[in-house]
């Protein structure tokens, strides 16, 4: 997602439509000279047999404009531009804007982009508001890998704006105001409140455990996340009623299926052994593997982490048997009340 700002709309049923249409933007008034662009296409012209020459001609419009004006050709950087020109088609019809985020905004700017089988920022916030985490619990995350999903239960315990450390493509626009940018983000940093209650990341990959540290200082929260180099298996949870959220490797992407069934099977032997009171959160790609768990899931929701299919699984850890306390006033057994 980006925040874009229109700045020409209109008919655009061919080349020389759309020509005119962004060589009539004021382009010197929002480029400033030394700095680069690119322009990008999304929709379908009726007079355009493909996006790419669309946004050819608007790239030709920019560059005509602003070397009349100049007297100098302004520089087109295919990767990173100073400024990002985006071109809507749609039919006869098209809308040029400017690109205000820069990366989309789902990128917090803590962690460096791309890695093995990553879990996007906004999913991991999205698994954590299902789960009902609000910072009111201890929260455990023991297979925390480079420490998204324990990161965001920091921001959102502390009350922290996710964007706040992130820049933003418009601060490099010729007419941005630094003065009133700059007072929202002290007013967003002012609202920022201690952690209650721990926060435990914990990862026995001596990488990931240096990753999740650095992530976690570059997002503002090192001092809410206690980063531990330990196994999964071996963890405790941080305190009564803890918050158990985790996003364990599936097998298509880290590691063979097979060889992570004993890995489940000790997760859902350590939720039985030291998880009593906890609620347990799994993301699981793999349904045999969820299996492996042992335990009865109280309930599931299906997600999608990029192209694979998952599950959000629910686990109530009780002291003792579970059949003592399956049963609710009405006779309805927790494992009933599915959400699948």
């Amino acid at each position: 997602m980006r925040v874009l700002r229109t700045v020409a709309e209109g008919p655009a049923a061919g080349r020389e439509q759309l020509y005119e249409l962004a060589a009539g933007v004021a382009w010197e008034e929002t480029f400033a000279q030394g700095r680069t662009f690119a322009v990008e296409s999304a929709g379908r012209g009726s007079g355009f047999a493909s996006g790419a020459f669309a946004a050819l001609t608007v790239k030709d419009a920019i560059v005509d404009r602003l070397r009349a004006r100049w007297g100098t050709r302004p520089d087109v950087a295919r990767a990173n531009p100073d400024l990002l020109v985006h071109l809507h088609l749609a039919g006869e019809r098209a809308d040029i804007a400017l690109d205000s985020s820069g990366e989309p905004l789902s990128h917090r700017g803590y962690r460096p982009r791309g890695g093995p089988a990553p879990l996007s920022e906004t999913l991991a916030a999205g698994v954590l508001l299902l789960a009902g985490y609000d910072g009111t619990q201890p929260f455990l995350d023991p297979m925390a890998g480079t420490g998204t999903i324990a990161i965001e239960a920091a921001l959102i315990a502390t009350n922290s704006a996710p964007g706040l450390r992130r820049r933003f493509a418009c601060e490099r626009w010729p007419l941005h105001a630094p003065a009133l940018l700059a007072a929202e983000r002290e007013r967003a940093a002012g609202a920022r409140r201690p952690a209650p209650f721990a926060i435990v990341a914990g990862d026995r990959d001596v990488r990931a455990v240096a990753a999740a540290r650095r992530n976690a200082r570059e997002a503002g929260v090192a001092d809410a996340v206690a980063v531990v180099e330990r196994d999964a298996l071996d963890l405790t949870p941080p305190g009564p009623g803890t918050l158990i959220v985790s996003n364990p490797p599936y097998g298509e992407r880290l590691g063979d299926a097979g060889d992570l069934a004993e890995l489940y099977r000790g997760l859902g032997d350590a939720f039985k052994r030291r998880g009593a009171g906890a609620t347990a959160w799994l993301l699981v790609g793999n349904p045999d593997l969820a299996k492996a768990v042992g335990l009865r899931p109280s309930r599931r929701i299906v997600l999608f982490n990029g192209p694979i299919e998952c599950r959000l699984l629910r686990y109530d850890l009780y002291e003792g048997r579970r059949d003592r306390h399956e049963d609710g006033p009405r006779g309805v057994r927790a494992g009933d009340q599915s959400g699948d």
